[in-house]
């Protein structure tokens, strides 16, 4: 079984190309890496084209399709049965892709793996956040090593706080495909996508091998000010509209968790906490 690597690239060519080191380093050969570059970063192409390695693909957009269009289209290139949209300054332990294949063998059609995640700051140290530890003390699920969740559990713990990490996901192809990310949403879009596969009835599977290295980047006040009354409306919108759907699905603990998280205003003012799709690069 062959992992399709997506990375959508924009941004930084040195946190590029160590997130393409870090893929070429697995220990398992079972993956294809694809780079769409959404950029016009002079001698981007020619250093792919030194890499002597038929895994890697890379090819660069005619216009920039933005960060929706360029994710967008990385799922459509997808072939196999399951892909990870890597972010492009994240880095992968040499043991993702093995942990992520064995997770499949054991759960076989799920529809998305969460592995074990830490925290690198912009340099590359290993950091440890209020934020990402409020996720794992208070919000994700407490596991001995691996778990299948789905179903209301589910939704119920992610709506009542954002606990996995977008780019270190690998997600079954076919359903990725099927549930297309919202337009309306920017801040939030992650979370909305996979509480739309819940309601599907696709589960995610939880492994804590740690084997994904996710990158936060300092933030200024001055730029963390100037989203927050857009990121509390559009998450606000969004909370009493799943409220609403977790009602009609017969799920009152996760609609329960939803009109909390909609009557809670912390959210306006934290830094990100799902560890969402970020503009290539640049945490947002």
């Amino acid at each position: 079984m062959i992992v399709d690597i997506m990375l959508p690239y924009y941004g930084s060519v040195p946190l590029m190309q160590a997130a393409v080191r870090s893929v070429m380093a697995q220990s398992d050969s079972g993956w294809r890496l694809t780079v769409v570059d959404d950029g016009q970063e002079p001698g981007v192409p020619e250093w792919f084209a030194g890499i002597a390695d038929e895994r890697v693909r890379y090819q660069r957009n005619e216009r920039n399709l933005g960060v929706t269009g360029n994710y967008r289209k990385c799922v459509g290139l997808a072939e196999h049965e399951y892909l990870v949209m890597m972010g492009t300054d994240d880095i992968m332990h040499p043991n993702y892709v093995a942990t992520v294949r064995s997770v499949i063998e054991e759960y076989p059609g799920v529809c998305m793996i969460q592995p074990g995640v830490e925290i690198i700051d912009a340099d590359g140290a290993v950091v440890n956040t209020i934020v990402d530890e409020a996720k794992r003390r208070l919000y994700a699920p407490k596991i001995e090593s691996r778990q299948l969740m789905g179903g209301e559990d589910l939704a119920a713990s992610l709506l009542r706080g954002c606990w996995f990490y977008f780019p270190s996901i690998c997600w079954r192809t076919d359903a990725l495909k099927a549930v297309d990310f919202r337009d309306e949403f920017q801040v939030i879009q992650d979370l909305a996508l996979v509480i739309d596969l819940i309601e599907r009835g696709e589960q995610m599977a939880v492994d804590n091998t740690l084997c994904f290295q996710y990158r936060r980047h300092a933030v200024s006040k001055s730029a963390a000010d100037a989203v927050t009354g857009s990121r509390f409306t559009e998450a606000r919108a969004f909370f009493v509209d799943v409220a609403r759907r977790m009602d009609e699905q017969g799920w009152p603990r996760a609609a329960r968790a939803a009109r909390r998280n909609t009557a809670s205003r912390l959210h306006a003012s934290a830094p990100c906490g799902c560890g969402r799709p970020r503009g290539y690069g640049r945490s947002r």
